[in-house]
This record gives structure tokens, sequence and C-alpha cells, in this order.
């Protein structure tokens, strides 16, 4: 949860401590123990993993190693010698309310097969519990961000690890050669998920991106009301031919600016700006078929959606189906399936119009089956 909540609370908690300095869990492992009386006190290692800011308007400083973070003379009485109980409340405080403010993101795998989920930091943020994991069909994982935290995330797939968790995969590899991707992104092409968490009640923005190209449907569920976006149509079945590469698991299409380099492609030198650089006619075949998806650079207008208070859910392979990364055969039915995506794509995000269109077919279709009945019963 990203509200405001913690945030209320340190501003009342916090004056009644005179000299206390602003606390963040995660740097705390990092850094030696203060010359205070809090010396003696150690967090354990499930606390350290599982941190989030506890508070929100200042960053820590290494300040803290010369000045106590308490007042030593205020609070010797209570402090010396150190107590079980005063531990433990303090492990309390930090977990429960460390916690509290966090965002949460979970992940969930509806594709036929295993993915690699991948999690890159934007530069200055801090890293979330894992930068890289296994996850099974069907299974789920949960991760933890502090508020202000920026990144993205996307899905590996075609992936194979030694016993040693050494390996490569075969799409959206971060060259880590290992399950972790250790601050690394994806090389494209890759379906990305990109998340700009607010702080103190402030929105989160997020989007789904096909900038970098395309390996697998991505869809983004927010809570607290706000609006679902993402790619649920199989774009490496419609890619263009210059554009796709791979099959099976290895499938997946590439950008224009992957695949030519050249600037109108990639809004780079003189198609640098929002006025230069438009659409083309493969990113137009992106947006075709997942209009909520970023297209190119600057695609920001239908793209781009804020949040505030929201946990997020992100599922790989949103809805069931045959792809072309579990069979490399096509069926029958493909030509009706890609003239459907377009509005199976709004109705999995939550375009309304869709859900009007498929309530009116509905209640069209039931009119008609009484008709009938009443026809045969008294005919």
């Amino acid at each position: 949860m990203s509200g405001g909540a913690v945030t209320n609370l340190s501003t009342i908690l916090l004056p009644l401590l005179p000299s206390i300095t602003t606390l963040e869990v995660p740097a705390l492992a990092a850094l030696p123990p203060p010359s205070s009386t809090l010396s003696n006190l150690s967090l354990p290692p499930f606390i350290l993993s599982h941190h989030c800011s506890i508070s929100r308007k200042a960053p820590l400083t290494s300040n803290w190693i010369q000045k106590p973070l308490i007042n030593a003379k205020l609070m010797d009485p209570f402090l010396s010698p150190p107590t079980p109980i005063l531990s433990l409340s303090l492990l309390l405080l930090l977990f429960f309310f460390g916690r509290m403010d966090c965002t949460k993101f979970t992940f969930v795998n509806n594709c036929g097969y295993t993915v690699w989920p991948g999690v890159l930091a934007n530069s200055g943020n801090a890293n979330l519990d894992s930068t890289g994991f296994t996850l099974a069909a069907g299974d789920s994982r949960v991760l933890l961000a502090p508020a202000g935290w920026s990144g993205r995330f996307w899905a590996r797939t075609g992936c194979n690890f030694d016993s040693s968790g050494r390996g490569s995969c075969a799409t959206g590899d971060c060259g880590s050669g290992q399950v972790e991707c250790n601050g690394a992104g994806a090389a494209p092409p890759a379906t990305l998920a990109e998340f700009t968490l607010g702080k103190a009640g402030d929105k989160d923005y997020y989007d789904v991106s096909l900038v970098d190209g395309y390996n697998l449907p991505v869809v983004v569920d927010a809570g607290g009301g706000c609006a679902a976006t993402g790619c649920v149509a199989d774009l490496n079945r419609r890619c263009p031919s210059e554009l796709r590469v791979g099959d099976g698991e290895a499938a997946a299409c590439r950008s224009a600016c992957e695949a030519f380099g050249k600037p109108e492609f990639c809004c780079s030198g003189d198609f640098g700006s929002p006025a230069t650089c438009h659409p083309s006619v493969y990113s137009e075949v992106f947006k075709s078929a997942c209009p909520r998806s970023y297209s190119y650079a600057y695609d920001d207008a239908t793209s781009t959606f804020t949040c505030t208070a929201g946990d997020y859910s992100i599922t790989f392979c949103p809805r069931s189906g045959p792809s072309q990364k579990s069979t490399k055969s096509t069926s029958r039915n493909t030509t009706a399936v890609l003239q459907n995506d377009s509005w199976l794509a709004d109705l999995a995000t939550g375009d309304a119009n869709s859900r009007r269109r498929v309530s009116v077919l509905l209640h069209a279709s039931l009119i008609t089956g009484t008709i009938c009945c009443l026809l045969f019963l008294f005919i």
C-alpha cells in the first residue's frame, strides 16, 4: 500500500524523540553500529529482507554514526542496560511500520510454462528482495517496494540454468548468467511493466511498454479501483516477418528501432522530440493489437496510468489459449482470433466500451433464445 497513513503517524511520533534522526531499514545492515547505547541491538535477517522505508520525508545520511539515534542522557534510564523488551519493541516497530509503508507487487504466471521474471530498479533506487526469480506455471510471488521506488519488471522465457544457477534465457535475458539479474536490464525484445511509485500519498505512475519489443502478453491490474493496462494479444502471431525472431518459447517480436536502427523509428537525433517523432507503420501494428500499451517513445497520452495507494498484480499470459510459445502449430481459427484480439484486449484491460458491447450481445442473445423457445412451444 502506498498511502500516507504511516507518514501521518510518523509526524506525530517522531517529534516526541528530541534527537532522533531519520531511520531507514535498508541501510542499517550496511552501516557500522553507532557508538551509542543502541550499539548492542542487532536486526535479524528476516526484518532486513522485508523492509520498506519507515520515514518518507528525509533520506538517511551517515551523520547518524556520529550523532546518536536518541539523546543518550534522556534515554539512558530506559536503555542501560538494554532489555529484551526494548529490543523486541523496536524490532516490532521496524517490522510492522516498515511493511505498512510498502507497495505490494504480486507476480502471477498464467502461461503453460515456466517464466523467469526480471527486476530492474532505476538509477538511485534500492534493489528489491529479488532481482530475478523462477516462476513455475500457475505460481505467484510477492515483492514489496518502498515509497518513491521506480523500476521495471519483465518475464524471461526459454531459460536454461544448471544446478549451480548459471545459464541464460532465449528472450528477455539480462546477461547476468544467473537467475538473479543483479542490476542488469532485459535484452530486447521484451514486454516491460514500468512503475514510478509516489511518496506520501502522491500518485503512482505505471505502464506496459512495447517500445523494446514484445515477448509475451502482460497485464497490470491495479488495486484501489484504478485502471488496468497491458497487452493480452499474441503479437508473436501477427508480428511482421521482418521483426519476427525465434520460435516456440524463444519467439519474440522486435521493435522497428531494434530491427532497423533508424532515428525515425528510435525517436533519436533529428527525431528526438514529440513534434518530430511520430508513430510508424510498425508501431501502429503494436498499437492496434494493444491500445493501452506504449508502442513508441512518445506514446504517453494513451499509455500512462496513475493510481494512489494501490497494490499491483502483474500477470504473464493473462488469458488462456494456445500461444506460439507453447505450440508451433496454428489452429484453423487463427484468423478469427486475430480479428478479435483488439476488443478482447480492451475487455481484459478494463475498456468500458467493450464491456458495454459484450453486455448488449449477451442481452440480445438471451432475448433471442427466449423468443425461439416460445415459438417452439406454441407453434
